[in-house]
């Protein structure tokens, strides 16, 4: 990490000293079942104590009761979070969430595909605005409170320009979900968006970062005035000492100073992770992948297996849900079937997961560092063997 400059030193203690008073702040308590075990958690707080069984039932009654927080729990929030649980029912310092019987955990949602920016590397493609009426997206959210969803990710497009995003975020927080939001923080300086974000913390906030320089970041973009935006936003997100993260886009356009993007989110103190490697679009197109800057790709980790389908799902901006936001195949329209319908998708995720088409057969397949959904995408695009196959490699590198 280089030298920082006594504007970033002021903006860096800034920020730790609004991380400081954030966490003095007494939030609502989430208990809830997760996987095979039970967690306490807090919103905008990566930290979480694991209770066993008894202890979440006990939570349960007490909470129905009216009763305070029993002496246990007060002192493990002492020791977790240095914070002393308010006085009063339990029920007033934290949520209870109910046991579900379909056994998801983590969900993703595009509240909507438009986006303010029209960047080549996007997988979307064509940014449609459009998607579910406000009573809808109540309904598909209270679909993943009940499937057992503790972990949403809310993302687009760009998600805060969706005109029922304030307004789904605050509702999604009130059933005690701890929410990622991922965006290109365009917006983060916008007094609403800021009051929302502050009011109910997010557990995460995932910022795409596409460049170093306002020439650069406007450029790659296609939006004039879009750096200014977004360092506005990351200026604004500092100061509030919101849990921001960036990924730092690497591509043919933004190649030239990936080394300055990781200095500046450096010298913000903010955790970052270069994106080098790009997906075909959606729509099985192949546009996203000319974005590439080929001397920057990095070499994917063998597929071992996900829980695509099975304690995790991804929902369109129309309600319809898929394994991932990559196995879209064999959607499930919630907003017709209603919750029943998630009970089909891990029959779905077991037949997308089978290596058909062009994989069967393969002689590599138990070291393929692609999932199947992901090579049937590159095929649709006649993306090169490359991108996704060991095939592409010299023999004597895949043979092992």
């Amino acid at each position: 990490m280089g030298y920082l400059q006594p504007e970033e030193a002021d903006r860096a203690a800034a920020h730790q000293a609004a991380l400081t008073e954030r966490d003095s702040r007494w939030r609502r308590l989430v208990v809830s079942p997760f996987l095979d075990g039970h967690l306490v958690v807090r919103p905008d707080s990566q930290a979480a104590l694991r209770i066993p069984a008894d202890h979440y039932d006990a939570l349960a009654t007490a909470a129905d009761m009216q009763e305070p927080a029993p002496p246990w729990l007060r002192v493990a929030v002492r020791e977790r979070w240095g914070l002393e649980m308010p006085t009063g029912p339990l029920g007033e310092a934290a949520i209870i969430r109910k046991a579900s019987d379909y056994g998801f955990s983590r969900a993703s949602w595009e509240i909507n595909l438009g986006c303010n920016f029209d960047c080549p590397h996007c997988y979307l493609a064509a940014k449609e605005f459009d998607g579910l009426s406000w009573e809808q997206k109540v309904q598909l959210l209270d679909i993943m409170r009940d499937a057992g969803v503790l972990w949403l990710q809310i993302t687009g497009g760009e998600p805060t320009i969706d005109r029922d995003f304030p307004g789904a975020y605050r509702y999604a927080y009130s059933q005690g979900m701890m929410l990622t939001v991922s965006t290109n923080a365009s917006r983060l300086w916008h007094r609403d968006i800021l009051s929302l974000f502050r009011d109910c913390p997010p557990y995460r906030l995932v910022v795409s970062m596409y460049g170093a320089t306002e020439e650069t970041f406007d450029q790659f973009t296609r939006r004039r005035g879009a750096w200014k935006s977004f360092k506005r936003g990351i200026d604004a997100g500092l100061s509030a000492g919101l849990p921001l993260r960036l990924n730092l886009i690497v591509t043919n356009e933004t190649a030239h100073e990936a080394d300055r993007m990781t200095a500046q989110a450096e010298a913000w103190g903010i955790p970052h992770h270069a994106y080098t490697n790009m997906t075909p679009t959606i729509y099985g197109g192949p546009e996203s992948l000319l974005a590439q800057s080929t001397e920057h790709l990095r070499e994917r980790r063998p597929f071992t297996g996900c829980n695509a389908g099975v304690t995790f799902f991804h929902a369109d901006p129309h309600g319809k849900v898929s394994i991932c936001k990559v196995g879209r195949d064999d959607q499930i329209d919630l907003m017709s079937e209603g919750i029943e319908g998630l009970r089909r998708l891990p029959g779905i995720s077991d037949k997308l997961m089978l290596r058909t088409g062009g994989c069967e057969g393969c002689s590599l397949s138990g070291s393929c560092r692609v999932c199947r959904p992901l090579a049937k995408q590159f095929q649709e695009a006649k993306a090169p063997l490359a991108n996704y196959c060991q095939h592409a490699k010299p023999k004597e590198k895949t043979s092992a």
